[in-house]
């Protein structure tokens, strides 16, 4: 019998315990885009066409490749990449888990002043900061400070020492400010990007909740198709308020509650979202 890879023990046990993984090839790069999807054809999301993740039977687009259901990871399409792999990786906000990147000795100083405590995991330039509770992720909020959540990807370096906390009210407003301007990366945001420019004209707040309402009601009265139903009801709603930064994060989840009231995982929210602002340009 060949003897099971350790990334995959590592991956099987974090799995069991609820944690989403990934294997992560040498430079903490997920494994190569699928022939299905080669050169990124897909842009590592799923099809537009069709809401919901991509089917494709490689583990070929990060974080959405993440599972904790172990006959996907010891499946035979994935075998190779565990061979392979250089480690595991987990998707924090699949566990409602938020991950604080400080990579210098900047960030972490800010960190002790302003972030209360939480379990640590001491990594390569800095540490995580791990805290109970899911969000967007973005890059660069500080110099040195990326919040890994939702829609991304975190090395697995070990559990850390400490007790867990509630995810901070001051690391979601840091989310929401424009990303520091010494290391702007692209952003992975699950809500709308913020300040829109020009007068927004849906600033009277009876018109916005009106519209969520009836994105609500709309994916409630969903009989059938409800994956696309929930994707064209984004759509609907970031064409009419996705550009001026009206939306907030409490509009967002009330839209995500609605699907998962209708069965939607966590995923197949977080991917129609991703889909719809990119099909808008958002």
């Amino acid at each position: 019998m060949t003897p099971t890879p350790t990334h995959l023990r590592t991956a099987l046990a974090l799995a069991a315990d609820g944690l989403p993984v990934l294997p992560l090839r040498a430079g903490k790069l997920p494994f190569g885009n699928c022939r299905a999807c080669a050169r990124n054809a897909c842009g590592g999301r799923p099809n537009m066409r069709t809401p919901g993740p991509c089917t494709c039977p490689e583990p070929c687009h990060g974080w959405a490749a993440a599972t904790t259901d172990p006959h996907v990871l010891t499946s035979l399409t994935w075998a190779r990449a565990w061979r392979e792999a250089a480690a595991v990786a987990y998707h924090p906000g699949g566990a409602s888990l938020t991950v604080v990147d400080l990579d210098n000795a900047e960030a972490l100083a800010w960190a002790r002043a302003s972030l209360p405590a939480t379990r640590i995991v001491r990594t390569t330039r800095g540490e995580h900061w791990i805290y109970q509770g899911a969000m967007p992720s973005v890059n660069a909020v500080r110099p040195g400070v990326d919040i890994k959540s939702l829609t991304a990807y975190a090395r697995w370096r070990g559990p850390g020492t400490g007790t867990m906390a509630a995810l901070p009210d001051a690391m979601r407003a840091l989310a929401a400010k424009e990303p520091s301007p010494s290391r702007r990366a692209p952003q992975t945001l699950t809500a709308p990007l913020r300040g829109g420019q020009g007068e927004c004209r849906h600033r009277t707040p009876a018109y916005l909740d009106r519209g969520i309402t009836m994105a609500e009601q709309r994916i409630a009265e969903a009989r059938s198709a409800v994956h696309a139903t929930v994707y064209r009801t984004f759509l609907a709603v970031l064409s009419a308020h996705g550009r001026c930064g009206c939306l907030t994060d409490a509009h967002v989840a009330r839209l995500f509650t609605a699907a998962q009231a209708k069965g939607e995982t966590l995923r197949h929210c977080t991917d129609a979202w991703t889909n719809a602002r990119t099909t808008l340009g958002l």
